[in-house]
């Protein structure tokens, strides 16, 4: 696997272990549900398993941070690989995933 994949890759374990609180709160606390949000709560988007994906000024600086890349990295897998029961299962369907969109 590449090195960007496997950036997305702990990318998208760090953000499972945040939503199953396995993760440190510092983590946890930078990672918000859509559905927890004021504003977003009417909307499709909040019955889903969505991350808010939150707004930042500066592209360089706010666009890298933890709590912008994990959301935007874990709103762009399935619903069949958030869904995992596990995390060792979340882990193989995440690989599989990641190698199909490699590969392919």
């Amino acid at each position: 696997m590449r090195v960007p994949k496997r950036i997305t890759f702990q990318l998208a374990v760090l953000a499972y272990r945040c939503q199953h609180n396995m993760a440190p709160r510092y983590l946890t606390a930078q990672l918000h549900q859509a559905s927890n949000v004021g504003y977003r709560q009417r909307l499709r988007s909040s019955s889903s398993a969505k991350l808010d994906v939150p707004r930042t000024e500066h592209v360089t600086i706010g666009g890298r941070a933890f709590s912008s890349t994990a959301a935007h990295v874990w709103n762009s897998l399935p619903i069949a690989v958030q869904s995992s029961e596990s995390l060792d299962i979340f882990r193989l369907r995440l690989k599989t995933e990641l190698f199909e969109h490699s590969y392919n």
